[in-house]
């Protein structure tokens, strides 16, 4: 948990888009401004030039989840500038930094979101709902909440809404204390085997669009691991790992200048000479071979982040 009261903030809609300046938002993309975002509705009127513009002209950081914590360092009109302290960043030591909208995040105390058990969203996507069993919102894959009761079917969490249920088949359940099970790197394949075909999206973060290091970040997370947020930081921390001795899971990168320039790529090894990834706007995650395309003559790098262990992290 974040240090002071004020300053701690949760994300209040399903997915939050952190934004590079309060000024970086076109008139397009209003609906994924306000409480409650409307995401489907803003994805689809994006075209792929809009889309690219979003890296292009660096309008958009990263993305964060419903309930999600980040630390308010300052605000301007209707807009505050975070760090995200799950997001691991060389841009700040504290987490990534960006600019959100103040109608989607909600300020909290230590004792409202201090937690023994989260509740973790582990299908594609997972419904809160209310008591009575009437949705509230769409969340996304890797959402985590707090856990106030466990029931039979379902489990009660605590939400920027008060208190909802989730479904028990649609998530995981773990101590916070001991963390989420670590998985292998099979596992961190197979976790990314369910999302092939979702439309790349310039820093995405959730189920309804991820980019390249963006996918590398969620699906180690769902493995139970912390990796750096970018392509960059991610090559720079794991295990250093030999071409030779690549396992499925570890982290492949690649460069401009047929691997001597800049990092600009980040995907999963698969096995048999193929890779899983987020390639770019336009397309969709895939599985393919590496032999014969710019990826085998781009490829600089490879780090493992998983370790072969079984149990809680």
């Amino acid at each position: 948990m974040l240090e002071g009261t004020h300053e701690n903030y949760i994300v209040n809609v399903s997915v939050a888009t952190v934004w590079t300046s309060p000024n970086s938002p076109r008139e397009l993309d209003e609906p994924g401004l306000t409480n409650p975002v409307k995401l489907e509705e803003w994805l689809a009127l994006l075209t792929k030039e809009k889309r690219l513009e979003l890296c292009d002209k660096n309008l958009v950081q990263s993305q964060l989840l419903y309930g999600e914590e980040v630390l308010v360092t300052d605000k301007s009109e209707d807009w505050a500038h975070v760090i995200i302290p799950s997001q691991p960043s060389k841009k700040d030591e504290r987490g990534y930094p960006g600019w959100v909208p103040m109608t989607q995040l909600q300020p909290i105390t230590r004792e409202f979101w201090e937690r023994e058990k989260s509740a973790v969203v582990a299908t594609k996507k997972g419904t809160l709902l209310k008591e009575t069993g009437e949705p509230i919102l769409e969340l996304s894959y890797m959402t985590t909440l707090p856990v106030q009761e466990v029931l039979e079917d379902s489990v009660r969490v605590r939400t920027p809404h008060g208190t909802a249920y989730l479904k028990k088949e649609d998530i995981t359940i773990y101590s916070e204390s001991l963390g989420m099970k670590k998985e292998n790197g099979t596992n961190i394949v197979r976790m990314g085997e369910a999302f092939t075909g979702l439309a790349y999206f310039w820093g995405g973060m959730s189920a309804y669009g991820y980019d390249c290091s963006g996918f590398a970040y969620n699906m180690h997370k769902a493995a139970g691991y912390q990796i750096p947020r970018d392509a960059t930081d991610q090559a720079m921390a794991g295990v250093e790992i030999s071409f030779d001795h690549l396992m499925p899971g570890d982290l492949l990168f690649f460069a401009y200048e047929e691997g001597k320039g800049r990092i600009h790529h980040v995907g999963i090894y698969y096995g048999e000479g193929k890779m899983i990834h987020s390639p770019s706007t336009g397309k969709g995650i895939e599985i393919i071979s590496l032999t014969g395309t710019i990826y085998e003559k781009e490829l600089c790098a490879a780090r493992r982040y998983w370790q072969e262990t079984e149990g809680p992290a």
